[in-house]
């Protein structure tokens, strides 16, 4: 996804607000949500939310976009996932639909309460509001289908463990690991195939 800086459309006091609580969630992180800042464009924002446990996208970490319009605060950002995901609420190009960016929007809600619902939505999905037809008639008619298809995005996309470990405060740490035994990359990448071929046989 190409990121445009939208600086120039946005009065001094949004900016000013929008930095000021990107810089107090980096600060207080909010729980599995770690925020990233770009000094450089502030309307570039980032962020990496866990999948939620007892959820099919547990064990995996996913990247959300917010896209701030010339109208933003009055009107919704866009909201996208840049990591691939399986799931009724997010289109194929990433894009999430949820009540909150459309009709229930409001112009004090601010960046982390979008990111909260956006962390909700992977742990209670709305098939009602579908985007992904196919993910939405899973869940509906087969969870079981559902939550395997979804598990299987999740390890092929989302999953970033080696590199990636979870604290104790509920922020993201990120750690490089190098790994020494080249059989067991080849394991994983010939499991990753297998699970790719099984995806286009769905």
């Amino acid at each position: 996804m190409i990121s445009i800086s939208n600086v120039e459309n946005l009065s001094p006091q949004t900016l000013h607000q929008v930095m000021k609580e990107m810089k107090s969630m980096a600060q207080h992180p909010l729980e599995g949500i770690k925020i990233q800042i770009n000094d450089a464009d502030v309307t570039d924002i980032q962020a990496l939310i866990e999948g939620p446990v007892d959820t099919p996208y547990s064990g995996g970490i996913f990247r959300v976009k917010l896209v701030l319009g010339k109208d933003f605060p009055r009107s919704p950002p866009k909201a996208f996932f840049t990591t691939k995901i399986f799931h009724p609420n997010v289109a194929n190009n990433g894009e999430i639909c949820v009540d909150t960016l459309k009709q229930d929007w409001k112009p004090h809600l601010g960046i982390k309460h979008i990111l909260l619902t956006i962390k909700c939505l992977l742990i209670v999905p709305n098939a009602e509001s579908a985007l992904n037809g196919e993910a939405g008639k899973l869940l509906l008619e087969s969870y079981d289908d559902y939550s395997q298809r979804a598990k299987m995005m999740t390890e092929i996309h989302a999953q970033m463990a080696k590199s990636i470990e979870t604290k104790d405060d509920g922020g993201l740490s990120f750690k490089k690991h190098a790994i020494d035994k080249k059989l067991e990359d080849k394991k994983k990448e010939k499991l990753i195939k297998e699970r790719k071929r099984m995806l286009r046989r769905l």
